[in-house]
């Protein structure tokens, strides 16, 4: 069948595809661009990666304290980063130490 066409007009037809593919790198780019530069600035409005230690608080009016947690301890919530020293002092005046992340052993105070 293409020995029916023209060169000239197989040639023109190859040009038009690759123009198309390259708008399609293009675009493959700058999604690409875009990808990286959210990524930097979520790099810079990220939190610090562990506070160490905190508490975790209840809701409602009162907000008390409820238990001391190691910083990335997922039962944490509604959390309140404080450093090891606040830490040792809360379970020492009686706050509980969560019973998953053991931050009383760590701390050694068990």
């Amino acid at each position: 069948m293409s020995e029916n066409v023209p060169r000239l007009e197989l040639l023109r037809f190859l040009r038009r595809v690759q123009e198309q593919q390259l708008q399609q790198t293009d675009r493959w780019i700058h999604q690409e661009e875009q990808r990286e530069a959210a990524a930097a600035r979520a790099e810079l409005t990220r939190p610090p990666a562990d506070p160490g230690w905190c508490v975790s608080y209840g809701i409602g009016a009162d907000r008390r304290p409820i238990e001391v947690h190691i910083g990335d301890c997922r039962m944490a919530k509604h959390r309140k980063a404080v450093s090891e020293e606040d830490a040792r002092r809360a379970i020492g005046e009686g706050l509980e130490a969560c019973q998953f992340c053991r931050p009383d052993t760590v701390l050694g105070l068990l």
